[in-house]
């Protein structure tokens, strides 16, 4: 496993990360809580010492399960929470944060029957949630603290400034953001020290590079942690076209998951085979791969449940791509004629 910086700390983390979303069982078919808590410890063990969560992750249950399987060997992990999105019960008075969605514990709904879910990062509201982080995770400090989504009623500065006063209490030692723009990473950027942002990135969606997120990281060595490296399921090759999602999880009812486009999927990413075969790796892997091999400060948050899948994530870790290789690599799949593929229908 390689391992880098974050930011400009001293935070030595894995460039293969553990991200604890699906364990976390809500919008993904549920959870075995000890299952998830051995599935950390596995993760540990094979040299992942990155594991990211936050306090929307099953409600709460996600940041529990990882304070249970680290209690005991605190030292050895770096972990990555959120903050800036809360849920209620009521609904809040305009200017009070935005709306996020609608959920109850089975998803997402359509009206406000349960659950109101809003961006707010105001620095009372990020107090609160560090300590019920905190608490749930078993821990007294947090190695980073990411601002989980952006919201207009709060400035940038007012809510970095609060983030800087936690990491001189030393309840964080490193700040992060995650779902940014360009302009609003700057931002955070001339408002103190950022040390990460953490934005979706793959083999089919680079955004990050077209939207000048990567760039502006590179000009201020923020670290990039990606997050969906394998559009939950769709670049490893193995998904099944006729695979039945259980009840609750989202890709039951999410149209790029229909029969027809995994089978495109899995032709095209068969294409790859040449690169797949010079370094023994499986589609997961070159995919993962390529994704650590595009930036010298990029981590890669995979969500893993069982043994076998985190093994094969490991090795993603260990190679770092040529540009050569990478090149190929488009050549070989096409990505423009995936995408027209896909808009012909």
């Amino acid at each position: 496993m390689k391992y880098r910086f974050l930011g400009t700390t001293n935070i030595r983390a894995s460039v293969i990360g553990l991200g604890t979303y699906p364990l976390g069982g809500w919008m993904w078919g549920g959870t075995d809580a000890s299952a998830a808590v051995r599935t950390i410890q596995t993760a540990i063990d094979c040299g992942i010492n990155l594991i990211d969560t936050a306090p929307m992750y099953g409600y709460g249950l996600a940041e529990e399960i990882v304070g249970n399987a680290i209690h005991d060997r605190r030292s050895q992990v770096v972990v990555a929470t959120k903050c800036g999105i809360v849920w209620d019960t009521e609904d809040w008075a305009s200017g009070k944060g935005e709306l996020h969605f609608y959920a109850d514990e089975n998803g997402l709904t359509q009206k406000a029957n349960h659950y109101r879910f809003y961006r707010y990062l105001k620095p009372e509201s990020i107090i609160r949630e560090v300590e019920a982080s905190l608490k749930r995770l078993r821990t007294d400090y947090i190695d980073l603290l990411q601002t989980h989504a952006q919201e207009h009623t709060t400035p940038i500065e007012e809510t970095m400034a609060a983030l800087e006063k936690l990491r001189d209490q030393g309840k964080v030692r490193a700040i992060g953001s995650s779902n940014v723009t360009r302009t609003q990473l700057e931002s955070y950027c001339h408002s103190g020290t950022l040390d990460s942002t953490q934005e979706p990135y793959s083999f089919i969606n680079r955004s990050v590079e077209e939207n000048g997120i990567l760039e502006t990281c590179h000009l201020n060595q923020v670290s990039l942690l990606a997050y969906a490296p394998l559009e939950q399921g769709l670049l490893t090759g193995t998904l099944r076209p006729d695979f039945q999602y259980p009840e609750g999880d989202f890709r039951k009812s999410n149209s790029r998951f229909v029969a027809e486009n995994v089978n495109r999927m899995n032709v095209a990413l068969e294409r790859l085979k040449p690169i797949q075969e010079q370094h023994n790796f499986s589609v997961s892997q070159l995919m993962l791969a390529w994704v650590v091999s595009r930036y010298e400060k990029m981590h890669v948050l995979c969500g893993m449940r069982n043994q076998k899948r985190i093994e094969e994530n490991v090795k993603a870790g260990t190679v770092i791509l040529s540009e050569n290789e990478m090149q190929l690599m488009d050549q070989l799949f096409d990505l423009n004629l995936y995408k027209r593929s896909l808009e012909s229908k």
